[in-house]
């Protein structure tokens, strides 16, 4: 009798850990093509930087922990306009070395004179991919 009982326990937990076990997104299949696209669309993005055009106003759009480019090129010497956008979430950026704070969607409007790569990053805590969400402005 407890061996019979005991067996349809084991079953039992057996068929719920398998019903449980998956996810909404599909097979494990699935989830390693979206990773495979993933780094695709990776390496286009990174190809992509190479050819980021010099401009005077920087549109930085920011979603759930990333901003819609990884590279802003602008000239040194001239006025630049720096526009935050919240698509998803509430974000802010900082640029400290050129004094650059937005907090919510709005702008900045700077001279950079300095030559060199500046950290643009997300100072408003916005959850666990806080941290990566960084991108360089480039300032030539």
């Amino acid at each position: 009798m407890k061996k019979g009982l005991l067996a349809i326990l084991f079953i039992g937990l057996l068929f719920s850990l398998v019903a449980c076990g998956g996810d909404e997104n599909g097979s494990a299949s699935e989830e390693a093509d979206n990773t495979k696209t993933t780094a695709e669309q990776s390496n286009e993005t990174s190809a992509s930087d190479e050819s980021v055009e010099v401009t005077n106003e920087v549109n930085i759009v920011a979603t759930d922990f990333e901003f819609n480019q990884d590279k802003f090129v602008v000239q040194s010497g001239e006025e630049v306009t720096i526009t935050l956008t919240n698509e998803e979430g509430h974000h802010g950026i900082a640029i400290n070395e050129l004094g650059v704070k937005i907090e919510g969607d709005g702008e900045a409007v700077i001279i950079p004179e300095d030559p060199g790569e500046y950290e643009i990053y997300c100072n408003i805590f916005c959850g666990e991919g806080h941290a990566e969400m960084v991108a360089t402005l480039v300032v030539l």
